[in-house]
């Protein structure tokens, strides 16, 4: 059973994501510390401190403000190596699928990605999905002195590690970016208030049966109401009526919601290798033989753009909010 945990802490503006919170409940008890990296980063330092993780690292250089794979790599690494933790621990975010396997490659550590079983007490349980998620396998590590482990969001409790708060050390770590051959461009913010689609608890898909983007704006009024995000299938991004940013799939993102509502979803391959892990899958459409339906926890058959509105409708009810 490990003793040191080492966690890559992630926050949005400040507030530690709900991921992050996560992986501080499997490890309740352990010897934890975590590298916060951003300078709006202190609300989410004090937070972890809070919460019982015994040392946080946060570098507050606004060098370090946008995502760097060379820079963000190398301060953890050398923590890492400093530190020398028995777990390095992290979220199968977009960061975390980035960053966790550069370090591991670096430091020459074994590693297992996008786990949806994770226990730390009292020795170390990995589960994780294979080919698409047909299969799911334990896996077991030899011994080694430090390994890598990341966890699909949603996959966990969110806790904390004790009731004893910790500190903060500022680090200033020096890198030379103009050397780097990966330079930052620029970044564009999704100007939404709509939960990410790979930390969502509910999430409203739609597919290529919406026909234009403008009818998209059904799913939209559904998740204003229940407080979902929205996604989409390849075949909608494909013809343009949603963003890739709002895929889910294969080539999409991985996304493991307590509910999944699809929306004129077919059900094919690749769709479901990014969320047949979600815990409740609800699907509307109106061909009763869709492959969906053999993978739905409940099935609607019916005209989609006749069953969002009254589906809206119920929740406003049920919420109060009609």
């Amino acid at each position: 059973m490990p003793k040191k945990i080492f966690i890559l802490a992630e926050h949005k503006k400040g507030a530690l994501k709900k991921a992050t919170q996560e992986l501080l409940g499997v490890a309740q008890g352990q010897n934890v510390s975590a590298l916060l990296i951003g300078s709006e980063a202190q609300p989410a330092a004090n937070e972890l401190v809070k919460k019982g993780v015994q040392q946080v690292f946060w570098v507050k250089d606004r060098a370090f403000d946008s995502y760097h794979p060379e820079a963000y790599a190398t301060v953890l690494a050398d923590l890492v190596q400093k530190e020398k933790p028995e777990l390095l621990l992290g979220t199968a975010s977009s960061l975390g699928k980035d960053l966790i396997p550069k370090v591991a490659a670096r430091l020459d550590i074994p590693i297992v990605t996008d786990c949806t079983e994770f226990k730390i007490s009292p020795e170390l349980k990995i589960r994780r999905p294979f080919f698409s998620g047909k299969v799911l396998a334990d896996v077991v590590f030899e011994p080694a002195p430090l390994v890598c482990i990341t966890v699909r969001p949603n996959s966990l409790a969110a806790g904390e590690v004790s009731s004893t708060a910790g500190s903060i050390t500022e680090l200033t770590p020096s890198f030379d970016f103009g050397a780097s051959p990966v330079q930052f461009v620029n970044r564009t913010q999704a100007s939404t208030d709509r939960p990410d689609l790979t930390e969502a608890s509910i999430i409203v898909s739609g597919g290529r049966s919406l026909k234009s983007k403008e009818n998209f704006k059904f799913l939209f009024d559904l998740a204003d109401v229940i407080g979902a995000a929205v996604g989409a299938s390849r075949a909608a991004v494909d013809e343009g009526l949603a963003s890739h940013d709002m895929q889910v799939g294969q080539t999409g993102k991985t996304v493991n919601p307590n509910l999944y509502m699809a929306f004129g979803i077919s059900g094919a391959i690749q769709h479901l290798a990014g969320m047949r892990t979600s815990k409740v899958i609800v699907a509307i459409n109106k061909d009763a033989a869709a492959p969906i339906f053999q993978k739905a926890n409940y099935g609607l058959v019916g005209d989609l753009f006749v069953m969002a509105p009254l589906i809206t409708q119920e929740f406003k009810k049920l919420l109060h909010k009609a």
